[in-house]
């Protein structure tokens, strides 16, 4: 294979990770169905340790546990909910790069580039339903109920999770992601 055309396409791939977005016409399928935040089909333990939470590793094995698949982005709905979580009145950031693999610099239709929370949608089937749950598999950070990483509610407490600003009951993982959502998920 022509060198110069292997590192032109190693330079584009990295361009629309770097930019965001791609506008690949040809978006590969992808499932959206939840199953949970605790890491699955054959990846590594999700972490359980205190915030701040690294980068994701395994991400193809992460990506296909989260009923995800790597590619080119979906075309037909395009959206960026954004995500915050505070653990004992501070935030925690996160991180970007999220459904990103770096090796090849393909994507999830349920991504994050910025440090600042937002979630990139990039659907191949307008109407799509995509959850809170899918991107906390990708980045390997444990989410139910009573905690978020190692971070545990207080005895009797939950996760407190609200969607532009309304107390959402419930396990935060199967939250649906929408466009312009403002999540937070808090542990006092």
């Amino acid at each position: 294979m022509n060198t110069t055309f292997v590192v032109a396409a190693g330079l584009a791939a990295l361009t629309l990770t770097v930019a965001g977005c791609s506008t690949d016409p040809a978006p590969t399928s992808s499932t959206s169905s939840s199953s949970g935040a605790f890491g699955s089909g054959g990846v590594a333990p999700d972490d359980t340790s205190g915030p701040p939470w690294p980068a994701p590793t395994e991400v193809p094995k992460r990506v296909a546990a989260a009923g995800l698949d790597l590619g080119p982005m979906g075309t037909a709905e395009h959206y960026h909910p954004r995500l915050s979580i505070i653990i004992d009145g501070r935030p925690v950031p996160v991180t970007p790069n999220i459904g990103v693999d770096p090796a090849t610099g393909a994507m999830s239709a349920v991504h994050t580039h910025e440090g600042d929370g937002t979630i990139h949608i990039e659907a191949d089937t307008v109407g799509e339903e995509f959850t809170l749950g899918q991107l906390f598999i990708q980045w390997g950070v444990a989410l139910t109920p009573t905690q978020i990483g190692g971070v545990r509610a207080g005895s009797g407490e939950e996760v407190k999770v609200t969607s532009n600003g309304t107390s959402v009951p419930g396990d935060p993982a199967d939250l649906l992601l929408e466009p312009d959502q403002q999540i937070e998920l808090s542990v006092p």
